[in-house]
């Protein structure tokens, strides 16, 4: 009987993941900028810093590439139907579109394809690695819920453990990015939310997480919000949804 619990809880953790470490992984007690939409320089307070893998790193700050590791950046579009037709997850026949973003999802359904996805999303770490950047962002981590049924969650899973192992051999963090629901496994190093003040998830990234969170939000009530609950323990972000740079254009930043 006792052995048979002792097994029991020993499957328990694999399944949910590594406890919460007390160590952490982000700096603390600093701001943070989400700057996908172009690089600009940091504000003032700002030491965690996201940018696309295509911008440099900033020196003296705790700096996260970013890569659409499971759906297809709109101005590559062309670039995977020709380089990569058979990892473009297809409906019959066409391409399933996340109508949002106008971007391809990819195809994670076999091993073969999983294997190909991380020799190419793994040079793309492996770059941003070499550029000097700490984390790794992989975006569209939920996919499958935009894939009308033709991707599973298990198999993107096995691609970000994939991705995660790649990271990890380059000396980088990983981060979760959005899915609220796989949070509790705490597969990742940390984590990085879009929205979850307006859609009550922000407590399951921090269950999880603990200050290794950092938050982005989008409209103006929910950052404030945001900040008088979380404030003090993460990070959180006010971006323009669109992620403009451009003040003229409507650029909005601030951090609690």
């Amino acid at each position: 009987m006792f052995a048979a619990a002792i097994t029991g809880l020993l499957g328990l953790a694999l399944l949910v993941g590594p406890p919460v470490s007390a160590a952490e992984t982000l700096p603390a007690d600093t701001g943070a900028d989400y700057q996908l939409g172009g690089a600009y320089p940091p504000a003032a307070g700002v030491g965690i810093v996201v940018r696309d893998r295509s911008d440099d790193p900033v020196a003296g700050a705790y700096s996260v590439c970013y890569i659409n590791a499971f759906q297809t950046q709109p101005g590559a579009r062309r670039w995977w139907l020709n380089e990569h037709p058979g990892l473009v997850l297809r409906s019959q026949g066409r391409p399933v579109v996340d109508e949002r973003w106008g971007e391809m999802l990819l195809d994670t359904g076999t091993v073969a394809k999983r294997r190909k996805l991380t020799r190419i999303l793994g040079r793309w770490i492996a770059r941003c690695a070499d550029a000097g950047f700490d984390g790794v962002e992989p975006d569209n981590l939920d996919s499958w819920q935009r894939s009308r049924g033709e991707l599973r969650r298990r198999d993107n899973l096995a691609l970000a453990r994939s991705l995660i192992d790649r990271a990890h051999s380059l000396g980088m963090d990983i981060a979760q990015k959005n899915a609220a629901g796989v949070a509790r496994m705490r597969l990742f190093d940390f984590a990085i939310v879009e929205q979850c003040q307006r859609y009550r998830e922000c407590a399951r990234f921090t269950r999880a997480y603990g200050g290794d969170v950092i938050e982005v939000e989008y409209r103006r009530r929910d950052f404030r919000r945001a900040c008088r609950i979380r404030g003090p323990e993460i990070p959180i972000v006010f971006r323009d949804p669109m992620l403009r740079t451009d003040r003229r254009a409507g650029h909005r930043f601030a951090t609690c």
